[in-house]
């Protein structure tokens, strides 16, 4: 149950799914499968083999197959979203969605099924028989009380988890602040009153799960459309009767009197500050309607400003975001091999996910929140893209799964687990994400140099809708028309600057002319460039303070915008730029430098990209190891051209590093910390290298493209480094898409991603032999 305040249009978001391969997830082979042989033995006749293995012992299936990874996303599209009863086929784009999220927050695959019936009893038929295919099944927006009848008879038929999100996830989530919010307030569980309006599947799974953790069943008021569900209503079905309690309560302002917790799960505005002032002492108020509360947080803080509030709002503090729930509870469950998801899970579950908000906040989360994070009343549920999570949730799961008998595989060494756990995913995916909450949290004004082209618009209409920032167009008169034509309703709402009439042209030349008069350029020529040249005149623009970074490069080639922005704007001190790809995989991130500046670095040259791509790592989530990479690995074969990697080796080995590194060696080598193990115990690297530093730009170039054309792997950037301004200049090839991710990281994150080299890189250099 949650609501986010990313803006898109309709457009981006059609876009966003049709482009390339339509959809968002597809099915890649986890085995070579280049020969004949590799043929053979995935299919017949080596298939045969693990076929017979299976049949003589079915626990085996989790060993030889996906089962143990796999999870069925299923619906019938009865209550999708907020949007109703639209079908099984319209339910797809938010099912394929939630198998995105399983993989992104916790390497779970996932298949999405919709399933073109409304009729229960087909519908469990149907998910029961495919039952040996799957680990688990979540099941997804289906209208109550169907969900409940399936959920139910699911868990009997089957023998793996099944878990129906939209009531468990956010009964979780509840429960986790709940907890929080009780600690805060001095309250016991089993001693507070609670309001639950609502009676859908979460308010259900909500009342029943925190009756479980000890909130006393006659202290639990649920109210419907029709107001307090109690004893006397004779208009109940068997699941609104379970929770009716005998109260003279006939209205939801009656039952809020004194209430301590009110847990909303219906519409929006139903409740008033009045209502709030009723309530007892510090309430606590998880209005979680979506997208508009029950009450927003500002009137219920006005009516009582030590209320502590929760909403699934991404905009209010303490959100209540299923992706904290069921991505991790499916991770424990599945590598225990649990038969269930029982209430001890869900405790279990929720009790990990309070004692992590108390914890002391990670940095690099309360820096993309522009604040310090802490616990109290405003941070009783963590955040989302907190890097703990997948270490201590399913962590919790797993061992509530062997205590409670239902894990056929039990944890042995539950320090050993949680490690492998913090192991299955690339920390730079976290922090990408970081970086856009941080952008949200100090939006810029960010440079569009090349504002007339489509994909460029697109962009910054993606920019601002986001609310990453304010982007400002370098275009022409044209530029508004082609605004509304990409459907922006209010073109004149975006700030366009145009190089040949704006009042700003005269201190683009004066600026330029003045740093380059005694170089021989002559005025009229200044004036010429900045005229007809938008990259000069936004490189002036950033100089002069009218913007925060720049975006260019979609129209001309890497090395002319570099030239042109450096005619404007300095190199950073002792630095000279040089970009860096980034290689994001599902579990790792490599980076490669120098891929679009100098075509053959020197040793002090390539140092220098050592150190600030290794702070540059570290700012990605990744704890640096370098390689200086070559055809040869140490001098063998022998060859030319390897002394500059050499002696650059021996320049970091006069300094003082915090970071590791070694080289020559081949990207073979590198790589793979078992052949460094092996061939090289003298290595000095302690895992497989994170960052490629190339002898030249032609590998390194020729490198990242091959990387970016053949696919399988995300290459981000280059990304500009060295240069004293945010300046991101783009590949020709941009898409929109990377055009926000590099406005984002130059606008949020650009100042805290450039790193001064250290001056002992010159020391060490001119002290250098040979």
């Amino acid at each position: 149950m949650s609501e986010s305040n990313v803006k898109f249009s309709e457009a981006e978001a059609i876009d966003f799914h049709a482009r390339g391969r339509p959809g968002k997830i597809e099915i890649i082979a986890s085995k070579p499968m280049a020969t004949q042989r590799d043929l053979a033995l995935a299919y017949s006749p080596g298939v045969a083999v693990p076929v017979k293995a299976i049949a003589e012992d079915p626990g085996r299936a989790y060993e030889l197959t996906a089962k143990g990874n796999l999870v069925a996303v299923i619906s019938n599209g009865t209550a999708i979203l907020g949007l109703g009863n639209l079908g099984a086929l319209a339910s797809k784009p938010v099912m394929e969605g939630k198998s995105v999220l399983f993989k992104r927050f916790a390497d779970i695959d996932s298949i999405d099924l919709e399933l073109d019936t409304e009729d229960c009893d087909k519908f469990i038929d149907a998910v029961a028989l495919m039952g040996p295919s799957f680990g688990g099944i979540n099941l997804e927006d289906i209208g109550a009380p169907d969900c409940f009848i399936i959920e139910q008879a699911l868990k009997e038929r089957m023998n793996i988890p099944v878990f129906h999100d939209d009531q468990h996830g956010t009964a979780i989530i509840t429960a986790a602040g709940l907890i929080n919010a009780a600690h805060l307030t001095g309250r016991k569980l089993g001693e507070m009153k609670v309001v639950v309006n609502g009676a859908g599947a979460a308010a259900i799974s909500c009342s029943e799960l925190i009756k479980c953790m000890g909130v006393s069943p006659e202290n639990v008021t649920m109210c419907d459309s029709k107001g307090v569900i109690h004893k006397g209503r004779d208009d109940l079905d068997q699941w609104k009767s379970a929770q009716a309690i005998e109260t003279d309560d006939r209205t939801l302002t009656d039952a809020l009197k004194g209430a301590d917790v009110f847990l909303g799960l219906s519409v929006a505005n139903v409740v008033t500050g009045e209502m709030v002032k009723n309530m007892a002492k510090q309430p606590i108020i998880f209005a979680m309607a979506n997208p508009d509360p029950e009450i927003s947080p500002p009137e219920a803080k006005k009516a009582c400003p030590d209320a502590i509030i929760a909403t699934g709002r991404s905009d209010y503090p303490n959100q209540v975001n299923n992706v904290l729930g069921f991505p991790f509870i499916f991770r424990g469950a599945l590598d225990v091999r649990a038969t269930a998801v029982n209430d001890e899970m869900k405790i279990a579950a929720a009790r990990a996910l309070a004692e992590l908000a108390r914890e002391a906040v990670p940095e690099e989360v309360s820096a993309a929140y522009g604040e310090t994070k802490s616990f109290g009343p405003d941070y009783i549920i963590p955040a989302p893209f907190d890097p703990r999570l997948i270490e201590v949730v399913p962590a919790a799961v797993a061992k509530a799964a062997a205590d409670t008998g239902v894990a056929q595989k039990p944890i042995v060494d539950m320090e050993a687990y949680r490690k492998q756990l913090a192991g299955r995913l690339n920390p730079t995916a976290s922090t990408l994400s970081l970086a856009y909450e941080a952008a949200k949290q100090n939006p810029k004004r960010v440079l569009f140099a090349e504002g007339e082209e489509d994909n460029v618009l697109r962009a910054a209409i993606a920019f601002k809708e986001g609310g990453y920032g304010i982007p400002v167009l370098v275009g022409r008169e044209g530029t508004y028309d082609k605004l509304a034509a990409l459907g922006v309703e209010n073109p004149k709402d975006y700030e366009v600057l145009n190089s040949r009439n704006s009042p700003m042209v005269k201190k683009a030349v004066d600026f330029i002319y003045e740093k380059h008069q005694r170089g021989g350029m002559l005025r009229r020529q200044v004036e010429r460039m900045v005229n007809q040249d938008r990259n000069y005149f936004t490189a002036a623009m950033l100089a002069l303070g009218e913007g925060d970074a720049m975006i260019t490069g979609t129209t001309r080639p890497f090395s002319q915008s570099l030239a042109q922005v450096r005619t404007v704007i300095d190199d950073e001190s002792g630095a000279e730029p040089f970009g860096i790809s980034v290689v994001v995989g599902q579990h790792k991130t490599v980076m490669i430098a120098d891929t679009s500046v100098t075509e053959r670095p020197t040793a002090e040259q390539l140092a220098a990209i050592a150190v600030r791509s290794a702070a540059f790592a570290r700012r990605m989530g990744q704890e640096p190891r370098v390689a200086f990479v070559s055809y040869t690995t140490f001098g063998n074969p022998p060859g030319v051209h390897i002394e500059p990697l050499r002696d650059a080796v021996k320049l970091l080995d006069r300094m003082t590093t915090d970071f590791e590194y070694e080289g020559e060696m081949g990207p073979d080598v590198a790589l793979n910390h078992e052949a460094q193990r092996k061939y090289y115990p003298f290595s000095r690297l302690s895992g497989p290298a994170n960052i490629l530093i190339m002898p030249g730009l032609q590998s390194a170039n020729i490198s990242s493209k091959l990387m970016k054309a053949l696919g399988g792997e995300s290459v981000l950037g280059p990304y500009l480094l060295g240069m004293s301004l945010p300046v991101q200049i783009a590949p020709m090839t941009a898409t929109s898409s990377d055009l926000v991710t590099l406005a984002v990281l130059a606008a949020g994150g650009a100042d805290a991603l450039r790193r001064s080299p250290s001056s002992a890189i010159a020391m060490a250099a001119r002290d250098q032999v040979g």
